[in-house]
């Protein structure tokens, strides 16, 4: 059993539980029994209710966005090439997505009512990913339309195989479907 001591320990478990149940079907008997806290401690850690919790697992998610995705695409140093770092976001992703077995949190949140109680966190987490994406694809050569065009089309590439990998259960259309995006982001000559 898990020892919980503090508030970072209990966002990953309410991030798989509002990934499984959504927002709505987050009741707060399934919150307890999924992290194994009483409502004192769930109340302890968020006064706030179910929406600081949800508020915590949306910071949770865009912080490791921020540090595997989104920072390096938008790194500038010389000696990072912004190839490496688009080639290493592809990686990240088909890490953290557990190679489609995941949901995005964001993009579930984004679905339904719960859009509009999150928006700001929704659509700047969107909003941050294209436009590090476009960023690195100019720095590699692309001009800035093109680029924020084929970033734009590349993040929906992988929220739409998220979603098609969940609703056929098979996890091997988001393999192909990111092997696809990461073609359509190479210079034309390493194609």
């Amino acid at each position: 059993m898990r020892t919980i001591n503090q508030r970072a320990d209990v966002v990953p478990l309410l991030g798989e539980v509002f990934r499984e149940f959504g927002y709505e079907g987050a009741s707060l008997s399934r919150i307890t029994g999924r992290t194994g806290l009483g409502k004192g401690s769930l109340y302890h850690f968020f006064p706030g209710g179910k929406e600081e919790m949800a508020q915590a697992v949306l910071a949770d998610v865009d912080a490791w966005f921020e540090r595997h995705v989104f920072a390096p695409l938008r790194d500038e140093a010389p000696e990072v090439a912004p190839g490496a770092a688009i080639e290493g976001m592809w990686d990240a992703v088909t890490a953290y997505f557990r190679s489609g077995a995941r949901i995005c949190l964001v993009g579930a949140f984004a679905l339904d009512g719960t859009r509009d109680r999150f928006a700001d966190a929704v659509s700047g987490y969107f909003a941050r990913w294209i436009a590090a994406l476009r960023d690195a694809l100019v720095r590699r050569g692309w001009a800035a339309a093109e680029a924020h065009s084929r970033a734009e089309e590349a993040v929906l590439g992988i929220q739409g195989a998220l979603v098609l990998a969940r609703a056929t259960d098979d996890q091997a259309v988001f393999v192909r479907a990111i092997e696809r995006l990461r073609v359509r982001l190479r210079p034309a000559a390493q194609s």
